[in-house]
């Protein structure tokens, strides 16, 4: 088999700062932009891996979810318990200053963890924990 990440999903409730965060504070490129049914969708990734993608997608996009499902996802959202991703890096200090420099909602500052990876973690502005592996 050769099965490889396209692409992941997570929920955004405004398009455009979750453009400027994802563009402008990560550094990544909008592979695609689409407005639909009054919905915003947003398809994002690093220049260096062209085939793998972030949607950012609006998260009562389905229409079988219940009004108590919404309620749910949107209270989660608020908390930032909903959805997350890992990246990684080279240099998470490096990466950390960079961020904490910029509109990032920093959660944990550099990190030695006891599993042996370092890292820390931020929130996008929908509250998605992004959590940024040391990778050497």
């Amino acid at each position: 088999m050769d099965i490889t990440i396209y692409q992941t999903y997570l929920p955004h409730h405004d398009a455009e700062a979750s453009l400027a965060f994802y563009r402008d504070t990560l550094g990544f490129e909008v592979r695609n932009d689409v407005e639909y049914g009054g919905m915003h969708w947003l398809t994002v990734g690093p220049a260096s891996q062209p085939g793998t993608s972030i949607v950012l997608h609006p998260p009562f996009a389905d229409p079988g979810i219940t009004e108590e499902e919404r309620r749910t996802v949107a209270e989660m959202m608020a908390k930032g318990t909903y959805a997350g991703i890992n990246l990684a890096t080279k240099d998470v200090d490096g990466t950390f200053q960079q961020l904490q420099a910029g509109d990032a909602e920093v959660v944990q500052e550099p990190t030695d963890q006891p599993w042996g990876v370092r890292d820390c973690a931020f929130r996008d502005p929908a509250g998605n924990m992004i959590r940024i592996f040391e990778v050497r």
